[in-house]
């Protein structure tokens, strides 16, 4: 597919926030024209320290926003129609500050505005000092985003304005304008496709009160049906109890038990790809108690009575003209992890299998982070440590080319 076609004509909402790297802004709006893009700036008082709004009109073509509650500008075109006109919002540079007043919800100036009323997909640029970068809030802020579906270009490592070296640079404005190519055209492969994708653990009731489960915390799952939904995929997400909240564009069916989680998915058929990452409890209670069930005086011991649950992997990749094109698997394992992955990928019938290591050590429950192998009939891919939200974006992206390979 020719990249410049993926990215001709489509309209780019820049937000320049306050930062060095703002003096960069007039290169990246030249870089995103000459490859066919449409760019309107929104410069906050920030950024206009480093970068004059009469450059950014210049080669943009077109005004640049600054004030929130300009008469001539609501006039001309809102605030709330400058965000949904674009087909896509980058922030470059993203502060560390314009960063915290996303994951709060600010508004309090016209870029933040049009960050919050946007229904469109998010990409931001961060560019700040290193100690800012690493600071733990940063951090916690920029995980934030991303679990909600803003997609992260950079930082680099690299010198800093202030002397210092280390990771923070903003990308240099070729490899942002490079970036959005590979976004739009990913969202190409994916536009008009449909998405299934299971997350969290399953809850199995003993009785009313006491329940079987499992340490998972939907983190990964909720990670990657956002990053199919930012591709532009119909993403039908199938939870368990989570505390994870719904991810933003996706159709979210909120389930308890591994039986209601299979007759969720039978009932979202056919989509063209599934992902069942969510960690599903082998076993039930034979019956569940409609009372409490007693310890009784002098018991020290008591038996539970446990049937096999659906195996919704399985039955999913055996759903004959109403498989899916690609069924991708997890393998949670504590030891010997490619290989149980290995036997696993051909016990289920399923096309690929996210292998990763939930061992205490390993950190993977509840984390932030994951180390996944990519096992197919191919061979074996393995990822390094990343973020949930990386391993979402990595997996989506390799889902879109599986499914543009499979139909040339």
């Amino acid at each position: 597919m020719d990249e410049c076609v993926v990215i001709k004509g489509k309209r780019i909402l820049l937000i320049i926030s306050g930062g060095i790297a703002a003096y960069k802004g007039p290169d990246l709006v030249r870089r995103l024209r000459e490859r066919g893009a449409s760019v309107r700036c929104v410069l906050t008082a920030g950024g206009a320290k480093f970068v004059s709004p009469l450059a950014l009109s210049t080669v943009s073509g077109d005004k640049v926003y600054q004030e929130l509650f300009s008469l001539i500008d609501e006039r001309e075109i809102g605030h709330i129609e400058l965000s949904r006109d674009a087909d896509i919002l980058v922030v470059a540079p993203a502060s560390a500050n314009i960063l915290a007043k996303m994951v709060q919800g600010q508004a309090d100036d016209i870029a933040t505005t049009a960050l919050l009323a946007t229904d469109k997909p998010v990409v931001v640029a961060p560019a700040m000092n290193i100690r800012m970068w690493e600071h733990a809030a940063t951090q916690v802020n920029v995980a934030a985003l991303r679990s909600r579906g803003v997609t992260t270009l950079g930082p680099a490592e690299g010198d800093m304005a202030c002397g210092e070296y280390g990771m923070g640079r903003m990308l240099e404005p070729v490899e942002i304008a490079d970036a959005l190519e590979a976004f739009f055209r990913d969202r190409e492969r994916l536009s008009g496709r449909r998405a299934l994708v299971t997350s969290g653990p399953t809850l199995e009731a003993i009785d009313p009160v006491r329940y079987i489960t499992n340490r998972s915390s939907g983190k990964q799952g909720h990670a990657i049906a956002s990053a199919l939904a930012q591709l532009g995929t119909e993403t039908t997400l199938v939870s368990g109890p989570t505390r994870e909240p719904d991810p933003t564009g996706v159709r979210v069916i909120h389930v308890e038990s591994a039986r209601q989680m299979l007759n969720a998915c039978e009932g979202t058929l056919p989509v063209d790809v599934a992902v069942f990452a969510a960690a599903v409890s082998d076993w039930r209670a034979a019956m569940e108690a409609s009372g409490k069930i007693k310890k009784r005086p002098g018991e020290t011991t008591t038996t539970l009575d446990l049937v096999e649950n659906p195996d919704i992997l399985a039955t999913i990749s055996s759903a004959g003209n109403r498989r899916p094109q690609l069924v991708v698997g997890f393998a949670a394992e504590t030891d010997d992890v490619i290989d149980n992955a290995a036997r696993k990928l051909e016990a289920k019938g399923c096309d690929w299998i996210v292998a990763n290591d939930i061992s205490k050590a390993a950190g993977t429950f509840g984390g932030v982070a994951n180390t996944v192998h990519l096992i197919s009939r191919d061979g074996v891919e393995n990822w390094p440590r990343l973020s949930k939200a990386t391993v979402g974006e990595r997996l989506a992206k390799r889902i879109a080319q599986r499914l543009t390979e499979a139909n040339d």
